[in-house]
């Protein structure tokens, strides 16, 4: 198992603060492991402390999460999970690390589809998975849908990150279930076959490839344009290009989530269930909808001038647990393919 020495630094210190205190303390605080950065949830955080007196504590990683959860068993100190992706939802799940939650005000402000049916995580944004054009070279209405980037006429001209990262996987799922292993095949082929390079990088960087001509056309979830368009050095790289909102087969664009979990050993199982009510409400919804250019999972909640400008879209109604369910199969498309080897 490999944990990155950020992380031990930072649990060293969240175990010190999780079980070193009086055991009267206990009752106001909740423990969070994070996958997502201290900085994108922290206001969130702070509302929830603001307002219920309750002291939040992170330990932040993007690895390990799932192992440190296993070996620590019911002695973790840990009464949350913060994370992004379907994925790394359901690989909690399959691990047996988190417990089933059972709430009127989880059911009531998270849609079906973006909960497990069986309340052991909850979606609490959502992304879509967009096609970002160039400017210059894409005209729009040019590209409509996800199978536009398999046409001839974009041959070297497509960016994507590796095929078996978690985003893309996500999408090959909800193909899968909608048109089939084969023409989901049929469909990575195609893209490969336009691929202007070997995939490699992070979304961002496939936006980039655009600014700098070495594609036409990425795939990339939405919230990294906000992200672009607040860094000085990558501004210019989000300028290049415009978003489009892909059909898949009629079932409109692929969406996925960050969400949250209790973990079984949940010291401090209350507040805990505080602070997951208090994510999924107006409140926190709308600063989540701020700060990390994500779209609200609670309905009805108003999206941030930014991603509003981004224009309308029909998401793809299918449950996450249904996408979840086809990891294994999208994973053997990528590795059959050969998609990761690039044109």
């Amino acid at each position: 198992m490999h944990i990155t020495r950020t992380f031990l630094a930072g649990a060293a210190l969240a175990v010190s603060s999780f079980v070193g205190g009086a055991t009267a303390l206990a009752a106001e605080e909740v423990n969070i492991y994070s996958f997502r950065q201290p900085f994108l949830i922290q206001p969130m955080l702070d509302a929830f402390t603001a307002e219920t007196g309750i002291r939040t504590n992170v330990v932040f990683t993007n690895q390990g999460l799932v192992e440190r959860l296993k070996a620590e068993g019911m002695n973790s100190p840990a009464d949350l999970v913060l994370t992004v992706d379907i994925a790394r939802l359901t690989e909690l799940a399959k691990a047996d690390v988190v417990q089933p939650v059972s709430s009127a005000v989880l059911d009531e402000n998270i849609p079906p589809n973006f909960r497990d049916p069986k309340g052991l995580w909850f979606g609490l944004t959502t992304r879509a998975r967009a096609i970002y054009a160039s400017k210059e070279r894409v005209p729009k209405g040019t590209i409509t849908s996800y199978n536009d980037l398999t046409d001839p006429k974009w041959k070297g001209k497509v960016c994507s990150r590796p095929g078996d990262h978690s985003y893309n996987i996500g999408l090959l799922g909800a193909m899968i279930e909608h048109v089939g292993i084969d023409a989901s095949r049929t469909w990575l082929e195609g893209v490969k076959a336009n691929l202007g390079e070997k995939p490699t990088g992070a979304d961002r960087n496939q936006v980039k490839e655009i600014m700098e001509g070495v594609c036409d056309l990425a795939l990339a979830n939405t919230y990294y344009m906000g992200a672009m368009l607040d860094d000085p050095e990558q501004r210019a790289w989000a300028e290049s290009a415009y978003m489009v909102f892909p059909d898949l087969d009629g079932h409109g664009t692929h969406v996925n989530i960050s969400g949250m979990a209790m973990t079984k050993s949940a010291p401090n199982k209350d507040n805990a269930l505080k602070l997951m009510e208090f994510l999924s409400g107006e409140e926190a919804q709308e600063l989540y909808a701020t700060v990390n250019h994500e779209y609200p999972v609670k309905p009805g909640v108003p999206l941030s001038p930014l991603v509003a400008s981004w224009g309308e879209f029909t998401g793809d109604p299918i449950p996450l647990a249904t996408i979840a369910s086809h990891a294994d199969e999208a994973l053997r498309l990528v590795n059959e393919t050969g998609f990761n080897e690039g044109p």
